[in-house]
């Protein structure tokens, strides 16, 4: 666990975007959200800490806490303060959009929520900045490993400061991958099994900590070679899948098909075990995957 002076200043960490022909209001909208998230993180670490929070139950295994919602607190009024127009997409508040055109920000403030109330450390923040359809910039951060994963479209993937790429690992039989399931597994539990057997025989391993924004950010940074998952929602992905299109990754539907931040399903891996993974995985698509 990393310790020491956690500092509110966003700005050290853009540096290396201003010499990369980054849009710059893209790189201004960042420095936001970094404000944004460093802020919330402390508040974070605060709480985990001190382990005195409320827990409610939003399903039958979907939780929510009082630090999720004083992070996403922090995060709102952070953002609002240098946007007051901004419109946003956030888990615990503003769970849906009037529409999906222009500007608006995408927010997880407590990615692994039920990791964080059994006191396990694997746990961050995501944020988005979603231009007419496109996510323009995005970050993850981890408060506890002080670990801050970031992208501004066409700029590269960095973390803290330092540029990140995807792995070469080539073949599955040497491909660490993590997966996820969903908050209905209860029901949804054959599909999701059949497809984890059927990834794990050909694979040297698999691990599934809780956390999909976490999980994208460690496929970005080569730490991770692939992950899939189903019936994630917008504030799981949008930032991590930015960030590992930035460090050279592939992001798709199981077959192939186009991903968005809306879909039902998502495969992300190094793009050299994407075709290998798909092949695997296109047999398990939701019946649903292109609807929304």
């Amino acid at each position: 666990m990393a310790t020491g002076n956690y500092s509110f200043d966003a700005s050290h960490y853009l540096f290396p975007l201003h010499d990369r022909h980054c849009e710059p209001e893209m790189v201004l909208r960042l420095h936001s959200a970094i404000d944004a998230a460093l802020r919330a993180g402390e508040t974070l670490r605060a709480f985990y800490a001190d382990h005195r929070f409320g827990v409610y139950h939003k399903g039958e295994i979907d939780m929510v806490t009082d630090a999720d919602l004083a992070s996403e607190k922090i995060i709102l009024e952070t953002i609002h303060r240098d946007y007051s127009n901004a419109v946003f997409l956030s888990e615990e508040t503003h769970a849906s959009l009037s529409h999906e055109t222009g500007e608006f920000w995408v927010i997880d403030p407590l990615d692994g929520t039920t990791n964080f109330a059994h006191g396990f450390p694997w746990f961050g923040i995501s944020i988005a900045c979603v231009m007419q359809g496109e996510v323009a910039a995005g970050l993850v951060y981890l408060p506890l490993q002080n670990e801050l994963f970031y992208a501004v479209k066409g700029g590269g993937a960095w973390l803290n400061g330092t540029r990140i790429t995807v792995s070469g690992i080539e073949n599955l039989a040497d491909a660490l991958l993590a997966t996820g399931f969903p908050y209905d597994v209860h029901q949804e539990y054959e599909r999701v099994i059949a497809a984890l057997q059927a990834v794990l025989v050909n694979v040297q391993g698999v691990r599934r900590a809780g956390a999909a924004a976490l999980d994208l950010v460690y496929v970005a940074c080569g730490r991770l070679d692939g992950f899939w998952e189903i019936k994630l929602k917008p504030w799981d992905t949008a930032a991590g899948v930015l960030i590992l299109k930035e460090s050279g990754g592939r992001v798709s539907l199981f077959g192939g098909e186009p991903y968005s931040i809306f879909s039902k399903e998502i495969l992300a891996t190094n793009s050299l075990l994407h075709e290998q993974l798909s092949h695997i995985l296109r047999d398990f698509r939701a019946y649903d995957t292109f609807r929304r």
